[in-house]
């Protein structure tokens, strides 16, 4: 009972002290408005007594050397140098600016639901900056730095948040799951962790029920959610970077194959660029051509990757990617004569 005390009164300690700061850093902020701040508007303010506004102040000045002064008779606080600042923030302006571009990223990749929680703070952090650096983070924030995601996927909000939540709780969830393939089903999964393709296609990772099973679901096809009251216990052999390790792109599962790709010497350029794959090797060629080789699971999505390249690609193996390639391109023929797609 005694060690339980110890450690209850550490935590209030530490609650207490986070809660001051809070009240410091608001504090701040309001003096800095226009309207002179007395201390009994201060305390209804921040919902406490006038005597814990006071200590407040004084800590200010006696711990941070703030330089606060009232204007009698009123009573108003206001700092006599305007360019202190809180020594207590922990950012610089490059982690602050840092911060800024992460939340316009963030917004390219999650949608608003957390870029306006974090765009607000980070106005508040900003405030401590002098005029001239904040004015040059905001400009470069809006229109000098533009991070794009490609093709947008529609992403409900709430679903997003409610399956944050239950991942961090351990929480199962119920959903109502559309496939193009399958149609619609009712899932209930334990959801392990939330995965981010390219900033367009959002996945949550997690043992299905129905399947008995570790599987992938997009969260753009999930249509109804809800967050069950049961926990579970996340299987300590679940590794997301493990089932991911030898996929190409996105399509995971199946047996690993050895890939051979030729790209001819105008394609070659636009292949050495860029690494493809983890396993990736290239041989250059003295015609300026290349071949890629990689070990990699997921042949559809690297014969739709090859396709993307026409004439410029060769596929050398593995020989179910050729075939799958050769029968591709021919219904494609055929549909084009035709004008009529094929079953």
């Amino acid at each position: 009972m005694q060690a339980f005390a110890i450690r209850t009164n550490r935590e209030d300690e530490e609650m207490s002290a986070s809660r001051q700061l809070e009240r410091i850093i608001r504090i701040d902020t309001l003096i800095r408005d226009r309207e002179r701040q007395t201390s009994a508007r201060l305390a209804a303010d921040l919902g406490v007594t006038v005597r814990t506004i006071q200590s407040d102040l004084d800590f200010m000045r006696d711990r941070f050397g703030a330089p606060l002064e009232a204007i009698k008779p009123r009573g108003g606080w206001h700092y006599t140098d305007p360019s202190w600042r809180l020594p207590t923030l922990p950012l610089t302006e490059g982690e602050l600016l840092a911060l800024t571009l992460g939340a316009q990223m963030l917004r390219s990749y999650a949608g608003t639901t957390y870029h306006q929680v974090l765009q607000s703070a980070i106005a508040r952090l900003a405030k401590r900056l002098p005029d001239g650096i904040r004015v040059n983070l905001q400009a470069l924030a809006n229109d000098r730095v533009y991070f794009r995601a490609g093709c947008e996927t529609p992403l409900e909000p709430e679903i997003w948040t409610q399956l944050l939540e239950a991942v961090q709780q351990c929480r199962s969830v119920w959903m109502r799951y559309l496939s193009p393939k399958k149609g619609e089903s009712e899932r209930t999964i334990d959801p392990y962790a939330l995965d981010v393709y390219r900033g367009s296609n959002h996945y949550v990772w997690g043992f299905c029920h129905e399947r008995q099973a570790i599987r992938q679901f997009r969260l753009d096809r999930i249509r109804e959610l809800r967050v069950l009251d049961r926990t579970f216990q996340r299987d300590p052999n679940f590794s997301l970077e493990r089932e991911l390790q030898g996929s190409f792109q996105y399509e995971v599962g199946g047996h690993p194959a050895s890939v051979e790709i030729e790209f001819s010497a105008d394609t070659a350029p636009y292949i050495t660029e860029r690494q493809w794959h983890e396993t990736q090797s290239i041989e250059r060629n003295p015609d300026g051509s290349i071949v890629l080789r990689f070990t990699a699971s997921g042949l559809g999505d690297i014969k739709r990757w090859v396709l993307g390249y026409g004439k410029g690609a060769i596929v050398r193996s593995p020989p179910q990617l050729v075939t799958m390639l050769q029968d591709e391109i021919q219904t494609m023929s055929r549909q084009a004569k035709s004008g009529h797609f094929e079953s």
